[in-house]
């Protein structure tokens, strides 16, 4: 079996869920007591969200990729990083490993191409949001992103990291998270 390097803590609670889901479809594809191969490398958050807070690109891809080749030696076959946003230094990472990145443009271009969805609506972050590294790589797969309106993704941004990166789910907030899909759909996504 393949071991799968993963760079998380951006948030811990982020990186529970891929590790939790990983598992999941493991044990269930495998049965008995089988689970993945995984080779974690949990970043400090606090340091990598002040790299974003100051626009710090080049230390935060350090960071990562740093991250990556410590996942490599001990045994990583393919590397993932556990966030969406931090795939905006996706590129350095994976010119710092001798192993695939698998990219989650990529992953989440296949589930499309699956369900012959071609209009994808983005949520994340303002710069997962606003900047192309994410609809970008969606677009090389031939899938169009609609992404909302200002307010919306002002919101947005700040639900992730007032509370998603914390562990808090609001109710409100979910509501809000719904209200910006509807739109989003209305767009066509």
């Amino acid at each position: 079996m393949e071991t799968l390097g993963l760079i998380g803590g951006m948030s811990w609670h982020s990186t529970a869920t891929y590790y939790r889901i990983i598992n999941e479809v493991v044990a269930a594809a495998r049965g008995g007591h089988a689970s993945a191969r995984i080779s974690l490398e949990s970043l400090d958050f606090e340091e990598i969200r002040q790299c974003q807070i100051r626009g710090d690109w080049d230390t935060a891809a350090a960071l990562l990729t740093e991250a990556g080749q410590r996942c490599v030696r001990s045994g990583a076959t393919t590397v993932a990083i556990c966030t969406n946003l931090m795939h905006k230094v996706a590129p350095e990472v994976e010119a710092g490993i001798d192993v695939p990145l698998a990219h989650i443009g990529d992953a989440v271009a296949a589930e499309a191409a699956r369900n012959g969805w071609g209009r994808l609506g983005i949520l994340g972050t303002r710069w997962v949001m606003e900047e192309d590294f994410y609809a970008g790589r969606l677009a090389r797969h031939g899938i169009d992103a609609v992404i909302p309106d200002a307010a919306d993704r002002e919101a947005v941004d700040t639900i992730v990291f007032d509370e998603l990166t914390k562990g808090i789910v609001r109710a409100a907030s979910r509501t809000t998270y719904v209200e910006t899909i509807r739109r989003l759909a209305d767009q066509g996504a």
